[in-house]
């Protein structure tokens, strides 16, 4: 495969993030598990650029232009890097993303529709919010509050996901699994806010969030995760262990808005929110 011409980067386009990306996942991929042998004083950890460049079939002159961020290149190729590189599915949904085809959609309005609220707030006893692309908290109801904290306490740049996870200090105990859930969110963030490296919002974001030593650490290792559902385990407080299953559902007539509700998984947990819902504060 040969890729004529000189290279060249579109205006705007987060190339470097993804030859930074590319290249951390090099790095960490030993020869010995693609059957190459590791010869004596080899100094590049991982695997040369060359080695990828050839086991994806395109020249070391592209692969290593694709590194440096200095061009943009097609699905078929990305596809071929992420399998020369073993990259899950999660990392290479994220290459992907860097694609012409997959540009970023332009920002949804900043409040939920009456439709979208009214939905909201009659999933009680149900913790439900809805978040924008940037894990901003636009809408809730008085369970999710009594879950968490009531987001109309906070200041608006602090009603958001990531702000909660990382930088409310109640969050490392309330959640039962903090640190493989706050690393799993922030995996995801990564693959959303790479896309739009000129969003102030992100830009904001990410300088708050990387003043934690935690968010720093694991924002550096560029791991990116897809959201699955799962089921959460909460030590809330007021109504005790809680086993609550994370659902996402994506606003068709708001696109960008999503949907995030919590549903128990077991009856000691159906009680408990029921229970819990006798405490939320009033709106």
């Amino acid at each position: 495969m040969t890729h004529p011409g000189p290279p060249t980067t579109p205006h705007g386009f987060p190339h470097r993030e993804l030859g930074a990306f590319l290249r951390s996942r090099r790095e960490r991929l030993a020869p010995h598990t693609v059957g190459l042998p590791a010869a004596p004083g080899r100094r590049t950890p991982g695997l040369r650029r060359a080695e990828v460049a050839e086991r994806a079939g395109i020249s070391l002159s592209w692969y290593t232009w694709l590194e440096q961020g200095r061009v943009r290149t097609s699905p078929q190729v990305l596809r071929a890097v992420a399998r020369a590189l073993r990259l899950d599915e999660a990392e290479t949904a994220h290459v992907l993303s860097f694609t012409a085809e997959d540009r970023p959609p332009a920002d949804p309005p900043t409040f939920v529709s009456r439709n979208l609220l009214t939905l909201v707030q009659s999933m009680a006893p149900h913790p439900a919010v809805v978040l924008d692309p940037h894990w901003d908290l636009l809408a809730w109801n008085t369970s999710y509050a009594a879950l968490l904290t009531d987001p109309a306490r906070l200041h608006p740049k602090e009603r958001n996901l990531l702000w909660l996870v990382f930088r409310w200090p109640p969050a490392r105990t309330l959640l039962a699994d903090w640190p493989r859930e706050a690393r799993a969110l922030l995996g995801q963030f990564r693959s959303r806010a790479a896309r739009r490296p000129d969003d102030p919002r992100f830009t904001e974001l990410l300088g708050r969030l990387l003043t934690d030593p935690d968010a720093a650490r694991w924002y550096a290792d560029r791991e990116t995760t897809a959201f699955q559902p799962s089921v959460r385990r909460f030590h809330h407080p007021a109504a005790g262990e809680l086993r609550l299953r994370y659902v996402k559902l994506a606003a068709v007539d708001e696109p960008g808005h999503h949907l995030l509700t919590y549903l128990p998984d077991d009856p000691a947990s159906h009680d408990a929110l029921r229970h819990l819902e006798k405490t939320a504060p009033t709106p």
